[in-house]
């Protein structure tokens, strides 16, 4: 146990999907996984194992933002033995062609976060996903004909508040969308030599308005959370 995990030993999977609201990871394990158990509630972050199509996968929030996308991953890789993580989450588009709703994998992560470049000696680091994962996730998209947008996002510490010049950067640098953990997620992935994804949904829209509800961001996921599954348990 950790002290933000109570899992047992061997409770976790070697595949984890992390949402980061907990009551979508309960969703999750419901809906998608069979003989799902929780396992952990430390906090009310609440994580599940189960079977999906026969394998073991995990389900556990990770909650808002670097610093708590950062404890979750470091404790599930270095005490439970972790070696796929996939962030499940909502985000904000940037790019005007974008509607609420639509797919996002992420194939790069900017981000005004400092905790990456003091991971990297102060220089500037490139997080991206798992080359195989994301080559995995694109084949399985093709499959399953689900219409996804591959490109870049910016990893945010601000929710509200943005900096005046934020949003213009990002517009001329082709940034997709906002999420506050994927850049986190995949420099701890790298540095632990495992895999890690972020598939997002459009929850809200930065620029052309219109949000999701609390409701909807916990429970219309459904195309999503069929391709980061079926992702997870290609070969």
């Amino acid at each position: 146990m950790t002290p933000h995990i109570n899992a047992n030993p061997g409770e976790i999977a070697e595949i984890v999907l992390m949402p980061g609201d907990p009551l979508r990871a309960k969703f999750i394990a419901e809906t998608f996984l069979q003989d799902a158990k929780q396992v952990s509630d430390v906090r009310n972050m609440l994580a599940f194992t189960g079977h999906y199509k026969g394998v073991r996968v995990s389900v556990m929030g990770h909650g808002m933002g670097v610093p708590s996308v950062s404890i979750y991953a470091h404790e599930l890789i270095h005490e439970y033995g972790a070696k796929k993580l996939i962030r499940v989450g909502s985000c904000g588009g940037v790019a005007e062609d974008l509607s609420l709703k639509d797919i996002i994998v992420v194939n790069a992560a900017s981000t005004g976060s400092g905790t990456n470049r003091a991971r990297f000696a102060g220089y500037d680091y490139a997080a991206v996903p798992d080359f195989e994962l994301l080559k995995n996730c694109w084949q399985t998209a093709e499959a399953l004909k689900t219409p996804v947008r591959y490109g870049g996002i910016f990893t945010n510490d601000f929710f509200y508040n943005d900096p005046e010049n934020l949003m213009p950067a990002l517009q001329k640098m082709n940034i997709l969308a906002l999420d506050m953990e994927s850049a986190a997620l995949f420099a701890i992935a790298a540095e632990n030599r495992v895999k890690a994804l972020s598939i997002l949904t459009v929850s809200d829209h930065m620029i052309n308005g219109g949000e999701m509800s609390p409701q909807e961001r916990q429970t219309s996921f459904n195309q999503m959370l069929e391709l980061a599954l079926e992702t997870a348990i290609k070969e």
